[in-house]
């Protein structure tokens, strides 16, 4: 099982590897990171925002262009937003196993803190993992410590722990099971 991570260029630089390799630990999936080849729609000049739900559209028409089988997660330093909802950290779209995440509200600077590379990778580790997950049909849980835990402010992203809850755990080995033999 692969997963595909495209790292926007205004993402921050130097943490693709560190994100990558801890993601793929995690949950148990092989990943790579490569330059974002998708093209960043959805901008909305007001908000200065993009829309989530635009982006994962465009991550969807290169994926079937490419034929790409494998799920995508696509990172992103621009803020996201979805109708309803005044920022996302992340978005999913399982049907066709896209996702987006990002960086932007992840990084102490946002918050005039002091900027601590091992919080914002621990950050998109949690945020990635999290999308990750949708795409292999896991939904929201209860447990606030669990990876699959919705956080809708950075002290509940930074409450969760780097792994799965025993009742997710075994959802996500059922799936890549499943997952393993539909290819």
């Amino acid at each position: 099982m692969h997963v595909h991570i495209f790292w926007d260029s205004l993402s921050p630089e130097g943490l693709q590897m560190p994100v990558a390799r801890c993601i793929s630990s995690l949950l148990g999936l092989k990943t790579t990171v490569s330059e974002n080849p998708v093209r960043i729609a959805g901008m909305d000049m007001i908000r200065r925002q993009v829309d989530a739900q635009a982006l994962l559209d465009s991550i969807q028409a290169y994926k079937r262009r490419q034929n790409i089988r494998d799920p995508v997660l696509l990172v992103v330093h621009q803020d996201l937003f979805r109708e309803g909802n005044r920022f996302v950290f992340g978005l999913a779209r399982e049907s066709v196993g896209v996702g987006v995440v990002s960086t932007s509200r992840l990084n102490n600077e946002y918050y005039n803190l002091q900027g601590n590379d091992d919080d914002y990778i621990d950050r998109i580790v949690k945020e990635g993992a999290h999308e990750i997950g949708h795409l292999f049909g896991l939904h929201h849980c209860e447990d606030p410590e669990c990876i699959m835990f919705k956080p809708d402010t950075l002290d509940e992203l930074d409450r969760k722990k780097k792994n799965l809850c025993p009742a997710c755990r075994e959802q996500l080995e059922a799936r890549r099971a499943g997952y393993i033999e539909e290819c």
